[in-house]
């Protein structure tokens, strides 16, 4: 990227926080948190995508896969939703969470699932209205196959890190622009391309980009 180009990313950066929602004083604990713990959360303007989505889909119940300690779901909270099933392997970052949403005074509205998300997603018929896609990128595809039954028509699945985080940025535009091979040793950009892959070739879905945060694929259930 040249330095022009890179200057107006930059700036288009600031603008849209410039724009964007200022955190609650709640959430701008859990983001101080974040930084002293060096723990990746998607930020206020990733956060304000999806607070609207939530709030455009009237969403009852929201699911999400990987949770942390509960960054995410206070977003989806401030957008109304009515209920949010966060799901994390590790108890102590779900417990934090369950402090940080009870302060905000939320937890009515959250259920809180210690394991792995691919399992308690099974325990859950659905529909969910909106899915947070944001724990292991090898098994961003699996995830997508196991709530696409459950998902609501005109429902939303999101996935984070697409475009920054773990996965290889150049070799996962090179596979979507020219097909070229995933690199075999790498399951981050492989989960991320196979991903892009999966739930643009379904016809039951309309996809898109948004160059918010670490990148958030975003993709609505038409069927």
């Amino acid at each position: 990227m040249i330095d022009g180009d890179q200057t107006l990313g930059d700036d288009l950066a600031r603008f849209v926080r410039a724009v964007g929602p200022e955190h609650t004083p709640v959430q701008a604990e859990m983001a101080a948190f974040a930084a002293e713990q060096e723990f990746p959360n998607i930020g206020p303007d990733a956060g304000a995508v999806l607070r609207l989505l939530a709030r455009l889909v009237d969403a009852e119940t929201v699911f999400e896969f990987g949770s942390g300690f509960g960054y995410s779901a206070s977003w989806f909270l401030r957008g109304g939703a009515g209920r949010v099933i966060l799901t994390e392997f590790d108890g102590d970052e779900l417990e934090r969470g369950r402090e940080f949403l009870s302060d905000a005074g939320l937890t009515t509205r959250c259920v809180f699932e210690e394991g792995d998300a691919m399992e308690i997603v099974d325990r859950y018929g659905g529909p969910f209205d909106v899915v947070l896609i944001d724990h292991q990128k090898s098994r961003y595809a699996d995830a997508f196959e196991a709530v696409r039954a459950k998902l609501s028509p005109g429902g939303v699945i999101v996935a984070d890190n697409v475009t920054r985080g773990p996965a290889d940025f150049d070799a996962t535009l090179a596979h979507l622009e020219d097909d070229a091979a995933l690199p075999a040793d790498d399951p981050q950009t492989t989960g991320i391309s196979t991903y892009l892959d999966t739930v643009r070739a379904d016809e039951s879905f309309e996809s898109l980009l948004l160059p918010v945060g670490s990148g958030l694929c975003v993709s609505t259930k038409v069927e």
